[in-house]
Formats: structure tokens, C-alpha cells, sequence
């Protein structure tokens, strides 16, 4: 069939260079790694407090009485480093 050869030829058969696909693949590693980052600084500013009094207590709060908020804040130094 006509149509099925176009897009045979456009899609499956595309003369591409080989390190395309390792770019998309490091393009949306990226993306997944801003999207975490997006994510775990919303989850870390709820519980933040930007006082100067208060603001290393609420670190400390965040690492020792949140569920997880010690993973939370490492993902999100981890993901800083990564940018």
C-alpha cells in the first residue's frame, strides 16, 4: 500500500545518525530530572520557613519529623548538582 510505504520510509526507515537516539534519551533524562527537582522543591517549600530565626529549624524539622523529608531534601541536592 502507497500510504504505509511514506510512512515506512518516513518514520521506520529514517537515515538518522546513530547518537540521535542517545540525545532524546539524555533530552528526557533531563526532563525527568527537572520535573523531580520541580517537585521536591514544592514538597520542601511547604514545610520551609524563610524567617532567619527559624529557617534552620525548619530544615531540621523537615529532616527529622516529615515522612520521607530527609529523601526529599537529598533528591533535591542531588538533582541541584546534576544543572
Amino acid at each position: 500500500h502507497p500510504l504505509l510505504k511514506i510512512i515506512n520510509n518516513s518514520f521506520v526507515d529514517l537515515p538518522a545518525p546513530s547518537n540521535l537516539s542517545y540525545l532524546w534519551n539524555f533530552g528526557s533524562l533531563l526532563g525527568m530530572c527537572l520535573i523531580a527537582q520541580m517537585l521536591t522543591g514544592l514538597f520542601l517549600a511547604m514545610h520551609y520557613t524563610a524567617d532567619t530565626s527559624s529557617a534552620f529549624s525548619s530544615v531540621v524539622h523537615i529532616c527529622r519529623d516529615v515522612n520521607y523529608g530527609w529523601m526529599v531534601r537529598n533528591m533535591h541536592a542531588n538533582g541541584a548538582s546534576f544543572f
